[in-house]
């Protein structure tokens, strides 16, 4: 890739563009572009020493009825968006949700649960 084009790649890529559309735009392969942005990658950014340690994600698998109870409460944007990622699965007359999340986020719907914000949380009988 031209060093002159990488400046406007990397400004282009931290604005939230994909790696494979900035290689389409600009004829190149995906492995040019990860060249040009490099340091940039979240697997490659060296954390510093006072910075926390990032969270694994965890999937979970989440009753139907706890998962209608939690949509209809008020969550945050990082809890609603963690339902509506979630990957629903027919289970007989139910269904059950999978959703994937750091624990923290995991802590917070349980927490909105036991705390019977809008009532109680439904049992998943």
């Amino acid at each position: 890739m031209p060093a002159d084009k990488t400046d406007a790649v990397r400004t282009v890529y931290l604005e939230g563009r994909s790696i494979a559309a900035l290689a389409r735009d600009h004829g190149v392969t995906g492995s040019a572009i990860r060249t040009a942005v490099a340091d940039l990658l979240p697997e490659y950014t060296a954390a510093g020493p006072d910075a926390p340690a990032l969270e694994a994600s965890v999937a979970l698998d989440m009753p139907g009825r706890v998962a209608d109870f939690l949509r209809a409460a008020d969550l945050g944007p990082a809890e609603r968006a963690t339902l509506d990622q979630g990957v629903t699965v027919r289970r007989g007359h139910g269904y059950t949700l999978c959703v994937t999340a750091v624990p923290a986020i995991h802590r917070r719907l349980l927490d909105l649960c036991q705390s019977g914000v809008s009532g109680s949380c439904p049992s998943s009988t």
